[in-house]
């Protein structure tokens, strides 16, 4: 209810100070009508009843850059050819913590370059670093985009995967990863990855099979 208090004494003490000020009453009418609108507004739009939840800024967000997956993509995929500019400039920003400039950095790579899939993967890595983890819509479309460009790469299925894998989606990671797996060189480290990443996923699948019957 703290919210209501705040909102109804701002109206108070603004009303007050239209009537000390002594303006016309036509203007002071206006200005009354403009602050129920804004309660008004307030009580459709906001959360009144809520305690307050600030949000922390996201001051740690650098801890969240991970190396390993930049390491990771780069042994995959690019080496780093024309994306190399865009794709170092952003991973900067990434490990800085400035999550938005990293996606935005490679929004302008790809006005120049629109059919590079290393941006597109890129970006859907930024995307999901941007969103804590989160796979939105913007996120897939990028990792779409960059498989439809670079439909025998492995780097695309891997990291899409991925993200599938960390949001729930198991069946899909399953899928991309299955078959990039089976065509992964014999011994190498990222078909050891996902060979245990499909077993886990297999297990977990299982376990949810049975528990539904």
């Amino acid at each position: 209810m703290t919210g209501w208090f705040i909102a109804f004494a701002l109206a108070i003490v603004a009303f007050a100070v239209l009537l000390i000020a002594r303006i016309p009453r036509n203007a002071r009418e206006i200005s009354a009508a403009a602050l129920l609108l804004g309660l008004a507004g307030y009580a459709w739009q906001g959360h009144p009843a809520e305690p307050g939840a600030p949000r922390i800024a996201k001051d740690n967000a650098a801890d969240n850059f991970d190396e390993k997956l930049v390491e990771q993509r780069r042994g995959l995929a690019e080496r780093y050819g024309p994306a190399a500019q865009w794709m170092v400039m952003s991973d900067a920003f990434g490990r800085a913590g400035k999550t938005k400039d990293s996606a935005n950095i490679l929004l302008s790579g790809l006005r120049q370059s629109p059919e590079d899939p290393n941006l597109w993967l890129g970006l859907g890595n930024a995307l999901l670093n941007h969103g804590d983890g989160v796979l939105s819509p913007g996120a897939q479309f990028a990792y779409r985009r960059a498989m439809a460009l670079d439909p025998e790469g492995p780097a695309p299925r891997y990291f899409y995967g991925l993200a599938l894998a960390r949001n729930g989606q198991l069946q899909g990671a399953r899928d991309l990863w299955a078959p990039l797996a089976a065509s992964a060189p014999d011994g190498s480290e990222v078909k050891k990855e996902l060979q245990a990443n499909i077993a886990r996923i297999d297990a977990m699948l299982s376990q949810g099979s049975t528990v539904s019957q």
